[in-house]
């Protein structure tokens, strides 16, 4: 018997690739409109996928006159999104780097509340530097910062959504007692970066925490997800280096005390699905014939935080030495790892490099049958590079309209994707344990 195969829905404009916007398959509603939202997440769910993910960003972009990427905030999306479905998970986005610990654990905790125990949290260390201009800063934190900040906020939010016991709530109105005030505690935390008091303010959610998601893959990245994320999404643009990093997070998390299936590994995938090989590839074409290459260029020189790269010629092949030195870039420094990688082993043209970013910004890009995106997903799930995978259709809707209608029934006749759902919750969905408390001494 198959392990199984996890599917989440990453949400992102409308569509992964940058000109999903302007092609005639790609919805016409606002990107605030919710029913365009609450629409693919009821698609999702009739499929059976896991999860649907938002993402989130803290600042306006400098190419938003050419790349709509505004969207409804995750927090109060979610809460929308747990009101009109009722199986799928439900992941949002939210800064370490930004977010008070004490706000974030009691919006997360009403949202398990709110959904009966359908929630995750994709933890960012944000990096932007436009970002840190909106939350009074003077500038963007380092990468080591970043994540030393992140190790005690951790400790925080966990300690707050265990500072109430499963049994605190007894509503006991016969005797007018509501809460066993012995089975809620402080828990007086008082670090470098945080001072924060507790108890939480919210009972403790229906799964114990929400389920940890986390995508950084730089070195320390993947420390950092050894110790505390339960799914992992990541950006991975060949099998062979998807195999190595699944390796590697795995070991890493054996070696940290935790079992290996507690650690689930979704890379990004971006299927351009046709009914033929001949129409996968029209559809293909067209997404990049409306591409633009200066707004891929700025968005590589964002990648790099903010380097300059205007004076690269489009059609000469690149090489490593025309890129910083990944481990000195404070960024998102796991993604410019795979961009040189990329060009260190294809040496590609800039402009072939912007039109693959295009398409899911360095996740794997594919176009074919429906058949052949099932064997895709069937031989790195068997050949141990995936988990299963974090699905970024490049047209929204029509790409997940026709991944759920074509592919999801392939994958259900290998017996490797469920047909209905067994559990009720993330946790269920994933095959996660439920967290004990990180005391028992109530």
């Amino acid at each position: 018997m198959p392990r199984s195969l996890h599917l989440n829905l990453f949400v992102h404009g409308r569509g992964h690739h940058e000109a999903a916007w302007r092609h005639p398959l790609a919805s016409d509603l606002a990107l605030t409109d919710l029913d365009y939202v609450t629409g693919l997440a009821r698609t999702a769910e009739k499929g059976c996928f896991d999860s649907v993910f938002l993402a989130d960003t803290l600042a306006a972009g400098d190419d938003i006159a050419a790349a709509p990427r505004s969207w409804l905030e995750p927090v109060t999306t979610l809460a929308a999104l747990a009101a009109v479905t009722s199986r799928i998970g439900l992941i949002g986005t939210c800064s370490t780097t930004y977010t008070e610990p004490f706000n974030l654990a009691r919006q997360f905790a009403s949202l398990d509340h709110i959904s009966k125990g359908r929630v995750g949290w994709n933890i960012v260390t944000t990096w932007l530097a436009t970002a840190s201009g909106n939350f009074g800063g003077t500038g963007p934190l380092s990468h080591a910062e970043r994540y030393e900040r992140a190790e005690e906020y951790m400790s925080v939010v966990k300690a707050l959504w265990d500072s109430w016991a499963d049994d605190a709530v007894i509503d006991d109105r016969a005797h007018g007692v509501y809460a066993r005030t012995g089975s809620i505690r402080p828990i007086d935390h008082h670090g470098p970066f945080y001072q924060v008091t507790g108890p939480l303010n919210v009972p403790r959610c229906p799964q114990g925490r929400p389920v940890f998601v986390q995508a950084g893959s730089s070195e320390t990245g993947r420390a950092f997800a050894a110790r505390h994320a339960e799914a992992v999404f990541t950006a991975q643009m060949e099998k062979a280096t998807a195999i190595e990093f699944y390796r590697d997070l795995k070991r890493l998390a054996v070696a940290a005390g935790r079992a290996p299936d507690q650690v689930l590994i979704l890379p990004g995938l971006s299927p351009i699905i046709g009914g033929t090989e001949a129409e996968a590839a029209r559809l293909s074409q067209e997404l990049n014939d409306l591409s633009d290459p200066e707004v891929g260029r700025k968005r590589l020189s964002g990648r790099f935080g903010g380097h300059d790269f205007s004076h690269l010629p489009l059609d000469r092949p690149l090489s490593p030495d025309d890129f910083p030195d990944p481990a000195l870039v404070e960024a998102a420094r796991s993604r410019t790892e795979v961009i040189v990688g990329l060009v260190r082993r294809e040496k590609p043209t800039l402009r072939q490099l912007l039109g693959y970013m295009a398409g899911a910004r360095g996740h794997y890009v594919t176009a074919g049958t429906p058949e052949q995106i099932a064997d895709l997903i069937a031989d790195w799930h068997a050949e141990g590079a995936a988990d299963g995978f974090n699905l970024m259709p490049p047209i929204l809707p029509a790409m997940l309209d026709v991944f759920v209608a074509e592919v999801v029934p392939l994958l259900r006749r290998r017996g490797l994707f469920r047909s209905e759902y067994s559990a009720e919750t993330l946790r269920g969905h994933y095959g996660l344990n439920r967290p004990g408390l990180l005391a028992a001494d109530f």
